[in-house]
């Protein structure tokens, strides 16, 4: 199912790629009854997951007010016993993520940006990404924070893990245009579904 996303004019020059993260980023702080849309958005996620193959999945610890994933990933987890979530640790030297084990009340300290990450926990590589969007375009264009990370580090991991993005639906950006480094999103969810999925 392909859901609706509704096209909006931003006061913002879509080529402005800072103010237009600013402007997004304020946009998601504001958004009325942001509580009812994750759950919307848990349930979404949790829905599509169940006909996933993978056994593993690297997400990210939520900032800024993005979507938390985490909850519906761990009832993910509980329905199979090989089942891990990691959360990313960057890789300074050369610009990219690593992921570590992460559970409830598991051992956790600040990274560098001041972003909760796993303490001493195993690193594994996900054969599943779920990543959170600033912004999305059609078919699986993201708009992120700019770093690179991600896109250094699905270039770096082999196998390349599926990826999926999560992020609410006022982030849909149709006049989106890609860079040179993106790397397009196998499948988009919001609240309000499936917008994107290269399966059909």
């Amino acid at each position: 199912m392909q859901a609706s996303c509704h096209a909006r004019v931003l006061p913002v020059d879509l080529n402005d790629k800072v103010a237009l993260r600013r402007k997004l980023i304020q946009d998601r702080l504001a958004l009325p009854h942001r509580l009812e849309l994750a759950a919307g958005l848990q349930e979404v996620l949790r829905v599509w997951l169940v006909t996933r193959p993978e056994l593993t999945i690297g997400a990210y610890w939520p900032i800024k007010g993005e979507f938390d994933p985490l909850p519906a990933l761990y009832r993910w987890s509980e329905a199979h016993e090989d089942r891990r979530i990691g959360l990313p640790v960057v890789d300074k030297a050369h610009g990219t993520l690593r992921f570590h084990v992460w559970y409830p009340g598991c051992p956790m300290e600040e990274d560098a940006y001041g972003i909760p990450k796993p303490k001493d926990t195993e690193v594994f590589e996900p054969q599943l990404l779920v990543v959170p969007c600033v912004g999305f375009g059609p078919c699986g264009l993201r708009l992120g924070y700019g770093g690179g990370f991600m896109d250094r580090t699905l270039a770096a991991l082999q196998p390349r893990p599926a990826t999926v993005g999560v992020g609410y639906a006022h982030g849909f950006l149709p006049l989106l245009k890609a860079e040179p480094h993106d790397v397009p999103l196998q499948a988009m969810i919001t609240e309000e579904g499936v917008v994107w999925d290269e399966r059909g």
